[in-house]
């Protein structure tokens, strides 16, 4: 008896040791490590179009998409960066870093409306696809959330707990345009479904580590899954009233 009192009592104390340690890992690295797996992603996604659309396009794209994708790579390489300056606790680096990340993201929603309208015109004029115009719902949804986020993140920098999960679930919304470069996610429409599993981890984070999820991921979620939701009624269904939008933006 006294024999499987300690074996259970090892195995007890084993579990508490794993973890704690997968506390501790979460609690420290969580967010690197999704940094760097979200910049995989992206590398991954978009090396199976960047060569025949971007780099040995024909006919060649515009400039201002060259631009765009320096700026989302950039952005990439800059939350990889924060990640690790928190990390090593550089955190006066850290915060002069991010007036050019509140720039960056700046320039990236202009960018992101901007592109999404040069080139479905490019679309249509140049390469004479039809029923592509629909598609703006998606980028205009993705810079809508994106900027928005990033204004909160701004305006709470002084609070970590809230600045760090905004600028978390920000990034999380670029990867829409890495998973839809994979054919099953785009056909199917749930390239959002996978950027919303990304922040999904970053609550299953919190639950791990304390026990809860932060009420960010809980405010910001639900009108996120609504807005993706509409934007892909406005592009698959294409309501006449949203006919009338994308022709006026178009011209």
């Amino acid at each position: 008896m006294a024999i499987q009192d300690a074996a259970l009592a090892a195995r007890i104390e084993k579990e508490r040791s794993t973890t704690n340690r997968l506390k501790a890992f979460l609690s420290r690295y969580f967010y690197f490590s999704m940094a760097l797996a979200m910049a995989g992603l992206v590398v991954w996604g978009f090396s199976r179009t960047v060569e025949a659309n971007l780099f040995h396009a024909k006919p060649q794209r515009p400039l201002l998409l060259w631009m765009h994708g320096t700026a989302f790579a950039t952005w990439m390489v800059f939350f990889i960066l924060q990640s690790a300056l928190v990390r090593t606790r550089k955190v006066s680096v850290h915060r002069l870093l991010g007036w050019f990340g509140a720039t960056l993201a700046t320039v990236m929603v202009v960018l992101g409306f901007t592109v999404s309208i040069v080139m479905t015109r490019f679309d249509m004029s140049v390469l004479h696809q039809t029923d592509v115009a629909s598609f703006l719902s998606i980028p205009f949804e993705d810079m809508i959330v994106f900027g928005t986020c990033i204004a909160l993140a701004i305006y709470w920098r002084t609070r970590p707990e809230y600045h760090r999960r905004l600028i978390f679930i920000a990034s999380c919304v670029l990867m829409d345009a890495a998973i839809g470069r994979f054919d099953f996610w785009y056909n199917h429409s749930i390239f959002y479904a996978g950027l919303d599993l990304l922040i999904v981890l970053g609550m299953m984070r919190d639950w791990i580590v304390d026990g809860r999820a932060h009420k960010v991921y809980l405010y910001a979620l639900p009108p996120m899954i609504l807005l993706q939701s509409l934007a892909v009624y406005m592009w698959r269904v294409n309501p006449v009233w949203w006919q009338g939008i994308t022709h006026a933006i178009l011209g």
